[in-house]
């Protein structure tokens, strides 16, 4: 008996392997007479897999995943084990529920896998049908190739479009499925890195649906106040209606809605400048009053807006780069992973758009020339010399040359140098750097968009101290980099290890501190990526 037993496994081999085809796809069996299973023999067939996807258009765009997943587990069951529905079944349902219900997003919501999921947990096991098995299998790698999509992916957005060039994060559905299976994952950032921003964020968008609920949708505008300014002191009923809104805000725990301003509230008004960006004085003017008013609908599609664009960008990592932020004028230097330092920026005018885009530090350049860019050369600086024969001379400028018809014009380095003192060059296609200005006083402004489309650092010192600290090769003293700055002719230092810099247009962010910011949309990014996430909602 033991040898027809052995013969008899040996035949099912043979039949097993004779069944598959040139491609390493398996001939579909006819499984249409079996009612039940006893999860013994959980295997899928290439025929099947086909029928599912051509039965389920959502999930076509998938197919090559589809296909690779199955084929390197030799169509093996990745839901399923011989007890019924694997830990890890569980565990994403919970984590889809979980989404949904935190993005109020029912695009991830799928009617049949949750309904067959239900009757496997409800039902007996063993007298399931095989057909259902199946399909509850395929469903859930399809959802979870739809989930993984949408929040480490982001949408199908053309970002370059959107005038976004920093190269979307590529993630492998079919790597991240097998890993999250064998880790039996159970949170977002356990099946891949997640930018730490988004987690962040998405638990500020749960609380501002909270508030538009809380608030039955409406948002009702606080009238401006009818002195230019109210500060400590004042009594307005005004100040009644913002000290309830800084309630709902969270911006004081105070429970008092008086109409005085005291101290309390001006510490809330500080608070509330800061993270709106707006000059921090403690005084209610007609900015606040404007960002106070934002609906509560119009702050959760910032929040989303903002969440897709975080899903592009790439986890942090324990390195150094730098990150500068349009919307912010701010740029931030990071050190191991970690926050070393920050500073004022000024960009581009909303004419003269900093584009987004990242590159990598490698020159810094003291006592620079300033090559004046052509279009520059003819909206500028030909009717200057035609207004005035001095004028190169007043500017410091010189002509090299001939280009284009144009001449070519150089600012000789010095105090008055447009670039400043010191410019620092990750080079790149669109002609962008980080620069000094002579015009520090600037920075003091709240909306700092005055540049052709370079960025302005307002403390480039500190910043050259940072790159060159590292250098051995030469003790670069704080006496050094001040000589070096004030030289007649430039001085190029190539960095010893280059460094990643990432401009990027963020206009809602949560802080170091835990704090959520908004910011103005101040190039019209967010209006139009709005136009294509909300177009059917």
């Amino acid at each position: 008996m033991k040898v027809k037993h052995l013969f008899f496994l040996f035949g099912l081999i043979i039949i097993w392997t004779a069944c598959k085809n040139g491609h390493g796809k398996i001939i579909n069996r006819d499984t249409s007479i079996t009612k039940k299973t006893s999860f013994n023999n959980l295997f899928l067939d290439s025929i099947q897999v086909e029928d599912f996807l051509n039965g389920q258009p959502e999930f076509k765009k998938f197919e090559q995943q589809y296909f690779d997943f199955y084929k390197q587990r030799n169509y093996e069951y990745a839901w399923f084990d011989t007890s019924g529905l694997a830990e890890q079944s569980h565990n994403f349902i919970n984590l889809l529920n979980s989404t949904i219900s935190d993005l109020e997003d029912s695009s991830l919501y799928n009617a049949s896998l949750f309904q067959l999921y239900k009757n496997f947990i409800t039902g007996s096991l063993h007298h399931q049908k095989q057909t259902d098995v199946a399909k509850t299998e395929l469903l859930f790698t399809g959802q979870f190739f739809a989930y993984a999509a949408k929040v480490y992916k982001g949408s199908d957005i053309d970002a370059s479009e959107l005038g976004w060039y920093i190269p979307r994060k590529k993630v492998d559905l079919t790597a991240l499925l097998d890993s999250s299976l064998k880790t039996k994952a159970i949170a977002p950032d356990q099946y891949a890195p997640l930018n730490t921003q988004y987690k962040q964020l998405q638990n500020y968008l749960v609380k501002y649906f909270e508030l538009d609920k809380q608030t039955a949708g409406v948002w009702d505008s606080i009238p401006a106040p009818t002195k230019l300014l109210l500060k400590k002191g004042d009594s307005s009923i005004i100040i009644t209606q913002i000290k309830k809104r800084f309630q709902l805000l969270d911006e004081t725990n105070s429970i008092d809605t008086s109409a005085k301003f005291d101290s309390i509230l001006v510490a809330a008004v500080k608070k509330f400048q800061r993270r709106m960006g707006l000059s921090i004085d403690g005084v209610i003017g007609a900015k606040m009053i404007q960002e106070l008013n934002v609906p509560v609908k119009q702050r959760i599609k910032q929040l989303l807006v903002n969440m897709e664009r975080v899903r592009w960008m790439p986890a942090e990592k324990d390195t150094n780069y730098v990150v500068v932020n349009i919307p912010e004028f701010k740029m931030h230097v990071y050190d191991s992973g970690k926050l070393a330092f920050d500073m004022n920026v000024i960009v581009g005018k909303t004419t003269n758009n900093t584009v987004i885009f990242n590159g990598n530090l490698k020159y810094i350049v003291f006592s620079p020339y300033w090559n004046v860019p052509p279009s520059i050369v003819q909206k500028e600086i030909l009717p200057g010399i035609r207004k005035n024969k001095n004028y190169l001379q007043k500017n410091d400028m010189e002509i090299t040359g001939n280009s284009g018809g144009l001449p070519v014009v150089r600012q000789k380095p010095g105090a008055n140098n447009s670039l400043g003192l010191v410019k620092f060059l990750f080079p790149n296609t669109y002609d962008i750097y980080l620069h000094d200005t002579p015009n520090h006083e600037l920075f003091n402004v709240s909306n700092r968009t005055f540049s052709h489309g370079c960025i302005r650092i307002g403390e480039p010192k500190k910043f050259a101290q940072y790159l060159l600290r590292a250098d051995t090769a030469t003790t670069w003293k704080s006496s050094v980099i001040d000589s070096s700055m004030h030289l007649q002719k430039e001085r190029w230092v190539t960095l010893k290890k280059t460094i990643p810099v990432f401009v990027v247009y963020f206009t809602a962010w949560v802080d170091k501190n835990g704090i959520l910011n908004f910011r103005k949309d101040i190039y019209g990014h967010d209006k139009k990526m709005s136009e294509k996430l909300f177009v059917n909602k």
